[in-house]
């Protein structure tokens, strides 16, 4: 394998530089996931028969590969941080191809788990490429584009799947064979058609875990509780409560995706601008507000459209999460980005691995406790982010700290 340093990819074609790639990974893995995504509420409902407890249980199997991701350390003690984003994204790709051979719970829950493995590892990896590979002056505007183009990838994937759904009568294990087959092969193509970057700071290839990084980490811990609440319920409510079709579900993300890919650039412009404490800010305050509204979905019996409303907004306030990456850039000795984005990506899994299970037994019951419970996370989350720094730096990592004095 061809390597080439960092500091010359200005000399190579654009469309062989670090940023190209990183496009291309941010296009490719959506189209496989978010095929998964798209149809799986409707295909575990309809060919399984699953019930709010099986939802929650595979979406905990799910986790489990996410809680383990510090396992990339181990990894990449042998392989190319690169060459496993490409490997994890061809295992992501041939896992959602099968994904439709296998319709009973174990089936599901097996070829789910591989499938885990592959995106897992490869968002640890790619966020850890992300942050070695972008200057950070850069950084938060980039990782906005980044995030369009991977909105862009998911929207054009589900626009497919509307269109053609209904049309030529597809069948679940078609679709899924089609969006994993390109992953995985244009994975293969990314492996051969770019040189193996080379960092100018090696990683430091061992578990780390450094006290002054105690924010960046409960701020992941937070961040991945919330966000399993949104993924497992809130999609699974609007089939289940509303009734909608695998084509109404998938022009529901479409709409979601479209404004997407307009306000992540501004998103990702305005951390850049107003720093990472201001956009946490706003994004807890939002998502607070938003998981009351969805228990008051139960409580007052509001309508599909408001549903739908509500979706498209927690959307767009998880945007800004791409703030807490660029606060850790900032803080962050260059070394360190590799062994701490896999430790963090497991902090980030650990309620995943258990809520998903018990909040899905509290479903059967009271689905309104559910967004409770998410909006009391939201909350903290947001007392959280008062401590970030406006301007956080090494050896300023909390407002707790003095400016300059690094402590490990």
């Amino acid at each position: 394998m061809r390597t080439f340093p960092l500091s010359d990819a200005h000399t190579l074609p654009r469309w062989q530089r670090p940023e190209a790639l990183l496009m291309l990974f941010a296009f490719i893995m959506p189209v496989a996931f978010a095929t998964w995504l798209a149809l799986l509420n409707n295909f575990v409902v309809e060919v399984a028969a699953f019930d709010g407890a099986d939802i929650g249980l595979l979406h905990t199997v799910r986790e489990i590969p996410g809680f383990l991701a510090v396992g990339v350390i181990l990894v990449i003690m042998f392989v190319r941080e690169q060459v496993l984003a490409v490997v994890s994204l061809a295992m992501l790709g041939i896992a959602t191809a099968l994904t439709a051979s296998f319709p009973s719970l174990g089936g599901i829950l097996a070829i789910t788990m591989i499938s885990s493995i592959g995106f897992h590892y490869y968002e640890t990896v790619n966020q850890s490429l992300q942050l070695q590979w972008l200057p950070k002056a850069r950084a938060p505007a980039m990782l906005g584009k980044l995030l369009a183009f991977g909105s862009g990838a998911t929207f054009l994937t589900y626009g497919l799947i509307v269109l053609t759904w209904r049309a030529f009568d597809l069948s679940y294990d078609l679709v899924y064979w089609l969006a994993g087959g390109f992953t995985a092969v244009a994975a293969v193509i990314a492996h051969f058609a770019f040189p193996q970057f080379e960092a100018p700071h090696p990683q430091i290839k061992k578990m780390i875990l450094r006290r002054r990084y105690w924010l960046y980490y409960l701020l992941q811990f937070m961040s991945g509780a919330r966000r399993q609440i949104f993924v497992v319920f809130a999609g699974f409510m609007m089939v289940e409560r509303y009734g909608l079709d695998v084509h109404q579900v998938t022009a529901l993300f479409m709409a979601t995706l479209a404004i997407n890919m307009v306000s992540a650039p501004l998103v990702g412009r305005a951390v850049g601008r107003f720093g990472e404490r201001s956009a946490l800010l706003i994004e807890y305050g939002g998502l607070t507000t938003v998981f009351v509204l969805y228990a008051g979905l139960y409580v007052f019996d509001w309508g599909v459209i408001v549903a739908a409303g509500l979706y498209v907004v927690n959307n767009v306030f998880f945007a800004l999460a791409l703030a807490i990456k660029t606060y850790f850039q900032k803080i962050a000795a260059p070394g360190d980005i590799a062994p701490t984005a896999a430790v963090a990506f497991t902090i980030n899994h650990i309620a995943a691995v258990f809520l998903p299970a018990v909040l899905g037994l509290i479903w059967l019951s009271s689905p309104v406790t559910v967004f409770v419970l998410a909006a009391f996370l939201a909350i903290a989350s947001f007392g959280l982010s008062l401590l970030v720094p406006r301007h956080p730096v090494e050896g300023h990592e909390t407002t707790l700290t003095r400016p300059l004095a690094i402590a490990e």
